[in-house]
């Protein structure tokens, strides 16, 4: 897959293709109940998940921006894809100069990191302050189903590693220069999306928000066992789905197919390109 730049206001955007996720299709969950999410699996009509893995490039006021990290080679050789785009655009891990996370897993953080040694070595990393919080919390890490706190473990890691470079964000002021954070909470407590302005045609990097944007734009009730609040998570993606196509913002994600617009169907919505 091929780079995708965009510009959209201050920033030159650049989608970077960190490889493809797979599951089997029984990640799949749905608000309403069994038949609805074996509705869902028959949608969907493949025994398997695949997804892209996205992080995304800014360039404009302060240098070069990041936005999530991709899996680094955490994850093996089918991921990691994100560092070679860098290098193909002329870029180093000395270029970058700050890391927005939407959520500390393991396909959006881990790129932070090479082995024990920080990845990029003079960047800053903004972190919501929710997700910071909630990860670092020993007694919300024991509260957690094992299976579920790959972002504690991360969290940790980024202490370490980044002892005097991080900084906890929240929504009062722009991040960087026309940026703001949008809190997305349910798939983590924490997560957030990055609003860049852009006289109006504004472009959403919506984390998670969405993952799958075929089935969960035409049904938001479809989510994934890795959300940490469904009903959380299944309301945010309503109200931001609604938000992006009332506002005609064009949006991209972790997992998301290039740029795309929000298209209201009745009760549901539509993902389409982006003209």
């Amino acid at each position: 897959m091929d780079q995708q730049t965009r510009r959209f206001g201050l920033y030159e955007v650049s989608i970077l293709h960190d490889g493809f996720y797979e599951a089997p299709i029984d990640v799949l969950t749905h608000a309403a109940g069994p038949a609805a999410r074996d509705g869902a699996i028959a949608a969907w009509g493949r025994p398997t998940l695949r997804i892209v893995v996205n992080c995304f490039l800014l360039r404009g006021p302060g240098g070069i921006t990041l936005v999530d990290a991709g899996t680094g080679t955490a994850w093996g050789e089918a991921y990691g894809h994100a560092r070679t785009a860098l290098k193909s655009l002329g870029l180093t891990r000395e270029s970058i100069d700050r890391v927005l996370i939407t959520h500390l897993h393991g396909d959006h953080a881990l790129g932070l990191f090479d082995g024990e040694a920080a990845y990029f070595p003079h960047a800053r990393v903004l972190v919501p302050a929710t997700e910071l919080s909630f990860f670092t919390d020993a007694e919300k890490r024991l509260s957690t189903p094992e299976n579920r706190r790959g972002g504690f473990a991360i969290a940790e890691t980024l202490l370490r590693l980044y002892p005097d470079r991080i900084d906890a964000i929240g929504t009062t002021g722009d991040v960087i220069p026309r940026v703001t954070l949008i809190p997305l909470p349910g798939h983590t407590h924490g997560q957030s999306g990055y609003l860049i302005e852009n006289g109006g045609r504004d472009l959403l990097l919506w984390g998670d928000a969405v993952h799958l944007e075929t089935l969960q734009a035409a049904d938001p009730e479809v989510g994934l066992v890795f959300d940490l609040d469904g009903a959380v998570a299944v309301a945010t993606r309503r109200d931001i789905l609604g938000r992006a196509g009332d506002h005609g913002w064009v949006v991209s994600g972790g997992h998301v197919d290039g740029f795309k617009t929000v298209r209201r169907v009745g009760d549901v919505f539509e993902l389409v390109p982006a003209a």
